[in-house]
């Protein structure tokens, strides 16, 4: 038995490593990884290591693929034979280098040969022990010759600059009579050939680490005199076979894509297609969502779809427009969102682009305590370990499910805006269509944000960038009975215990089998779903987010009343904030929240009072005094966050109060001079995010372009439906359309915007290929090509022969 795991690399740069699989000669990862890819590389190979008990990892084998071949595996799992590791192997980077061959006359006037070899430069060597101290050997050799010689050694570089020139005699008159280590007076020049040997220059007593090799040919020396080219260096050939030993093989499935972008007006009119979607009607019919339809996979059309709308803010119209039409095709409230849908599969991509900080400033603290812990928290009979205590451990395990919980239903402040959009619009579509079910609202949300976003995020945390490795055995079983717990918490479900497949986690539950927790789930649902809408009163219910007594300083609406401060209750609701002398007696201010324009803390020096924030109104501000910090920071989160979409919010505030005439911060004299700092604005959560528009449209026209097909049988199928208005044919009934007529118009126009980039693109190979120069930096020359140009130009010499 072998304890494997498996890297994913960039030639030999490692970017991606797996969990350890102990104890199974056939392990299964299971594990997606997906990078944007960063620079050029000749081959995508994965690793295969065996740790063993003193923790030293041993290489099994290896499966490379080179980049021109990945189209040919490209979304279909493949088994892939492992192949033996050796340093003689594993090279990458690349020469530039130029040859001249010259006549020289000698003082008896013969004739003979010579040629200068010059090393230019190398680029992406590889970093062998955490540097590279390269240098060349250039070597003439033939079947009874050999002259090597050595260029200078490069510090710390793996792109080093060499620019030497070695020169070599190739042929010498008959009439040479010095004596030399040749036997041949004349020798064929097609025998000859130059070696570049790279490597690395090492203190070790082991020796010079090799970094590969260049053979080439004097026969590229036929046409023409001087040769100039890049070349991919090579393993060694040093005549051994590979071993025939099987190392067994590897199964992978993937996905590799690699578009040309071009200038943003060349896709404006599928652009404009797109971010239009949510204002088609029906939905079904616009271009967003028909590239959900005829995409093998869901997930395939979500990725650079929500990254277009999130650059163009058009994400929410269009999730809420698709959430709402699923909903209506939803018969029983417990299946709500429960499916692959595109509507799921968009707004885990949304959660995952914009929630990542929202995780790590909830999650990642407390995960990382518990992966330095290691409390034992098996809670299984079977599984405990000798010396194990049951209770000790449900009461450990209990202790984490509680903070954890405590930690998720208080971050609802910090919920990226976007995030409660979208949840606002997928509890009014939930409420509106099953009236009867007062809890749908909630579990219409709690379906994403808990089993899919936080659950996950606990279960897997270096998926999520919570952790920098995967975690041990011990740890990764306690995340996975937490996980489990929240989950089970989050989902409301009316019976908890039947959830449970395992008895001992039904017990374990009991723990929680409390209405505190509900509650606490409820208004954490409340104010995430509840926040940043455009219209405050769409529901007619209010919504209680935060209540407590404060001191608040009079705001003096009278010319010649007192501006003194008194203790008040106040009421924070989705719809307004109010106070009143004491809890549950009518309101004396009452504040829309539209008419919030900023919530910014005051600085002590106005009063000489802690804890002061301001609540800034279109004629004044209301100044308000917190019982603590931790108490202001909190009201200031939660103000601020109902009120982040009001169209009328400042950009500029007075930190300072407006007293005697004048403001203490700035001096100005008018109360209604424009402040002199500039806010806060929104919360550490609402990131902006690095997103290239015109290269997620050239990702959705490649698929557009891949899926032609079915683009034109969908148009079949419109016309079908549409001329004969009976029961769909089988043949089309995998297609979900509401409005053949209005599905058939996007259709054409998604059809006629996609072959016009299609064309632009065959333009712009046809000129790249008239541009592109064989041995060129951008193209070197690999082994195979480098053998079948060698072929090419003999048959040139011969045919001119």
């Amino acid at each position: 038995m072998r304890d494997c795991y498996c890297t994913v690399n960039l030639d030999q740069e490692e970017v991606f490593r797996t969990k350890i699989v102990e104890k199974s000669l056939c392990p299964f990862y299971g594990e997606d990884f997906y990078c944007e890819i960063p620079r050029t590389f000749r081959h995508l190979s994965f690793y295969i290591f065996d740790r063993d008990v003193f923790r030293r990892d041993s290489i099994i084998g290896k499966v490379a693929i080179r980049k021109e071949d990945l189209q040919k595996y490209h979304n279909r799992d493949t088994w892939f034979q492992l192949q033996h590791v050796d340093a003689d192997s594993e090279v990458q980077g690349k020469v530039h280098l130029e040859l001249r061959l010259s006549e020289v006359i000698t003082d008896t006037g013969a004739v003979c040969h010579k040629l200068a070899t010059r090393i230019l430069e190398c680029q992406g060597l590889p970093i062998v022990n955490g540097q590279c101290d390269p240098y060349a050997t250039v070597t003439l050799a033939g079947p009874f010759r050999s002259e090597a010689k050595k260029t200078k050694v490069k510090k710390k570089t793996n792109n080093p600059q060499f620019d030497e020139v070695f020169y070599f005699e190739v042929t010498r008159p008959c009439s040479y009579s010095r004596k030399s280590h040749f036997d041949f007076e004349e020798e064929d020049v097609d025998k000859l050939e130059i070696r570049v040997d790279l490597w690395n220059a090492s203190n070790l007593k082991f020796g010079d680490e090799f970094l590969g090799e260049l053979r080439i040919p004097l026969k590229v020396l036929q046409q023409s005199s001087c040769y100039e080219a890049w070349y991919f260096l090579q393993p060694r050939d040093n005549g051994k076979s590979p071993k025939p030993d099987d190392l067994g093989s590897l199964r992978l499935n993937v996905v590799y894509t690699e578009d040309h972008v071009f200038s943003s007006d060349y896709y404006s009119p599928l652009r404009d297609l797109l971010l239009k979607s949510a204002d088609v009607e029906p939905v079904s019919a616009s271009a967003a969502h028909i590239l959900g339809e005829v995409c093998r996979e869901k997930q395939e059309a979500a990725v650079p779809l929500v990254r277009l709308l999130l650059h163009y803010g058009c994400v929410v119209p269009f999730i809420s427009a698709i959430a709402s039409a699923e909903v209506k095709r939803t018969q029983d409230p417990n299946t709500i969102f429960r499916g692959n849908s595109l509507a799921s599969k968009c707004i885990d991509e949304t959660m995952k682009l914009a929630g990542m900080h929202y995780l790590q400033v909830t999650l990642k603290p407390v995960i990382e305590e518990i992966c330095q812990s290691h409390r034992p928290c098996e809670i299984d009979p079977v599984k405990l370990k000798d010396g194990e205590n049951l209770e000790n451990n449900m009461e450990n395990l209990r202790q984490y499910v509680d903070r954890i919980f405590t930690i998720i239903t208080k971050s609802g402040v910090s919920c990226p805006t976007v995030m409660c959009d979208i949840f606002f619009s997928l509890r009014e579509a939930a409420a509106k269509r099953f009236q009867d079910d007062l809890d749908v609202r909630y579990t219409a949300v709690s379906s994403f944000i808990f089993l899919r976003f936080f659950a996950p995020a606990i279960l897997s945390p270096s998926l999520f960038q919570l952790t920098p490795h995967h975690t041990d055995l011990q740890t990764s079983r306690t995340l996975t009975l937490i996980s489990k717990t929240i989950q089970t918490l989050g989902s409301l479900s009316k019976s908890k215990s039947a959830s449970f497949k395992e008895s001992y986690m039904a017990t374990f539950y009991e723990f929680f089998n409390e209405q505190k927790y509900a509650d606490a789930v409820k208004n954490f649902l409340d104010l995430i779903s509840s926040s940043g809408r455009s219209d405050p009163r769409s529901i007619e219910q209010p919504i209680l987010l935060k209540e407590g007594f404060m001191i608040k300083r009079a705001q003096g609406r009278k010319r010649f009343g007192m501006k003194n401060f008194k203790k008040r209750w106040f009421r924070l609701t989705n719809h307004e904030f109010t106070y009143q002398k004491s809890k549950g007696d009518q309101p004396l201010c009452c504040i829309p929240i539209e008419n919030i324009l900023a919530v910014e803390r005051l600085e002590e020096e106005s009063f000489r009072m802690k804890n002061m924030f301001q609540v800034i109104q279109p004629e004044r501000a209301l100044y308000i005094q917190a019982n603590n910090c931790v108490e202001a920071r909190d009201w200031i989160d939660v103000l601020t966050k109902v009120s982040q979409r009001n169209q009328q919010r400042l950009s500029v505030y007075h930190p300072a109060a407006y007293l005697n005439g004048h403001w203490l911060c700035c001096r100005a004299s008018s109360d209604m001079a424009a402040g002199c700092s500039p806010c806060t604005g929104g919360l550490p959560a609402n990131i902006q995010l690095d997103i290239d528009g015109d290269r997620e449209t050239e990702r959705i026209y490649s698929l557009f372009s891949s899926y032609m097909g079915k683009l034109e049988k969908m148009q079949e199928a419109c016309g079908s439906r549409s001329v004969y208005d009976g029961p769909e044919q089988e043949e089309y009934s995998t297609f979900l359309i509401d409005d053949p007529q209005e599905t058939y118009k996007t259709l054409r126009q998604v059809i006629t915007s996609v072959v016009a980039l299609e064309q632009e693109h065959a333009q712009h190979r046809r000129d790249k290929f008239k541009k592109t120069r064989y041995g060129s930096q951008e193209h070197p020359i690999g082994d195979k090509s480098f053998q079948n140009y060698i072929r090419q130009q003999s048959e040139v010499s011969t045919h001119s022969m």
